[in-house]
């Protein structure tokens, strides 16, 4: 007999309730709705992920290495559900989005497994434009999918409900998800709010402090910070998870699918803007690290206002989350 737990509609921010079956059905494996184009740019992805991880544990002499498997590959996100979003003019497109589940938890380690895969992809859409859309992804372990689900975690119960199999091996499947009261996950929501919200002031704060005292680097390091929890912030109020990322576009990227109101933050349709978010994401190394850094005083002052929006953005997306959980939990 099912449940009724809830989750959240990814792209309207309106609640969304649905019954969870005892077992989970089998999960869909058709890209009919996408153009052939991106339906062979997503092959390619997939073939880059496979090729990239298997020369990663090549050469592994450990048993959970010389053993590692890709399990599952799932395409989550606007082009799962099909209402991506390419518009180069404006200078927004949407990403590929997948869920890559494999057979341990060691071999979920971005930088020993998934650094070349993410170099790879990056050439693929920037460099050579073999594909049309940048591909972004997540690894986690089949035995942490499985516990996400068994919490009940809204991203991973979506994923399973809208995701889309490019690739499953047999005998591994994923657990029923059991339901999370809507009361847990607003005080969960909360929680996460509350924390993330004020490290993201205090950054901006920290960045603000140093720009007043001509230390362009500590500014733009911290303006990275600001923004880099803002958007966990968003991620984590809406569904409870974010990854674990420093990497800025791609944070990006994740917060924006799930409240489209986030793309206001960061205009894409001139040089200098696109210009100043790429400082932006280069801050969190190289404002720390090269002497070659450099970043203008008008980039800093554009930075620190379009953080300014960012963070009117999220707390306005993540208070409204956080009501209607509030009226759904006394209901």
């Amino acid at each position: 007999m099912g449940s009724e737990p809830f989750s959240f509609s990814s792209a309207s921010g309106a609640l969304a309730f649905l019954i969870i079956p005892a077992k989970i059905a089998p999960m869909r494996t058709d890209l009919d709705h996408l153009p052939v184009a991106k339906q062979r740019e997503l092959e390619r992805v997939r073939r880059i992920l496979f090729e990239e991880f298997d020369d990663a544990i090549r050469l592994g002499t450990q048993a959970w290495k010389k053993q590692g498997r890709i399990l599952k590959m799932i395409l989550y996100g606007s082009y799962a559900r099909g209402d991506w979003i390419h518009d180069p003019v404006g200078g927004y497109v949407s990403d590929y989005d997948l869920l890559v589940v494999v057979n341990h938890d060691r071999l979920t380690d971005t930088l020993e497994y998934w650094a070349k895969a993410d170099d790879h992809l990056l050439r693929e859409y920037s460099v050579t434009h073999r594909l049309t859309a940048p591909a972004s992804f997540i690894v986690h372990s089949i035995a942490d999918v499985n516990t996400q689900l068994q919490r009940g975690r809204p991203f991973f119960v979506d994923i399973v409900r809208d995701g889309i199999a490019l690739y499953e091996m047999e005998g591994h499947d994923l657990e029923p998800p059991k339901p999370l009261s809507p009361d847990e996950q607003r005080k969960e929501a909360k929680n996460n709010f509350d924390y993330w919200f004020e490290q993201a002031s205090s950054a901006r704060m920290g960045a603000d402090f140093y720009v007043a005292n001509g230390k362009s680097r500590d500014a733009a390091f911290l303006f990275h910070q600001a923004a880099e929890r803002l958007y966990h912030c968003a991620l984590l109020t809406l569904t409870l998870y974010s990854p674990k990322s420093h990497k800025l576009n791609f944070l990006r990227s994740q917060a924006e699918s799930h409240d489209l109101r986030l793309i206001e933050a960061w205009p894409r349709g001139t040089r200098f803007g696109q210009r100043c978010f790429e400082l932006l994401r280069r801050a969190y190394v190289e404002a720390r690290y090269s002497p070659h850094y450099k970043i203008r005083p008008e980039e800093l002052k554009w930075i620190g206002e379009r953080i300014a929006v960012l963070q009117e953005l999220v707390r306005a997306a993540c208070e409204e989350r956080l009501a209607a959980l509030e009226q759904r939990s006394v209901a």
